[in-house]
């Protein structure tokens, strides 16, 4: 009998540190968020530049203090960057097993204002890469590595 009760123990507690780690811990790493060195114009450009210089696509750059406004929001700026590597999509996309990993795609990189300073942000690719299969995760540790290399001269 102890020995059941110390198993119920043990069970119980690793279920309780698992919940408190995904819901206390692991929501404050799903995004990485860097202070850019740059005002927030300069900024967005910086990014466009550099995606452009990494050979990655941009098929859409959405102004969402603009798209706010026209629904009676104001908002500071904020403008975010849906951006491709066709070599990279390409992987995920050809292989019916990991195309539910496009649900991901493309890749975004927002750029915004809040307490007077400009920020970068972008979803942890990295870090979701582990929880994914060998397959998906692979293209998508790629991802998370090229979007760092595209604000790597942008951030503090």
């Amino acid at each position: 009998m102890k020995g059941l009760t110390l198993f119920l123990t043990g069970l119980i507690l690793g279920v309780a540190a698992t919940i408190f780690i995904i819901v206390a811990i692991l929501p404050k790493h799903m995004f990485i968020e860097h202070e850019s060195k740059l005002s927030f114009n300069e900024t967005v450009d910086a990014v466009a530049n550099s995606a452009i210089e990494n050979k990655w696509s941009m098929p859409h750059k959405y102004d969402l203090q603009a798209t706010m406004k026209k629904h009676g929001h104001e908002v500071n700026p904020v403008t975010v960057f849906s951006l491709c590597k066709p070599e990279l999509a390409y992987q995920i996309l050809k292989n019916n097993d990991v195309r539910s990993a496009s649900a991901l795609m493309p890749c975004r990189i927002s750029v915004y204002e809040k307490d007077g300073k400009t920020y970068i942000s972008m979803l942890n690719a990295g870090m979701l890469s582990k929880l994914m299969g060998k397959k998906a995760g692979k293209v998508m540790g790629a991802a998370s590595a090229g979007n760092e290399e595209i604000v790597k001269t942008i951030i503090q």
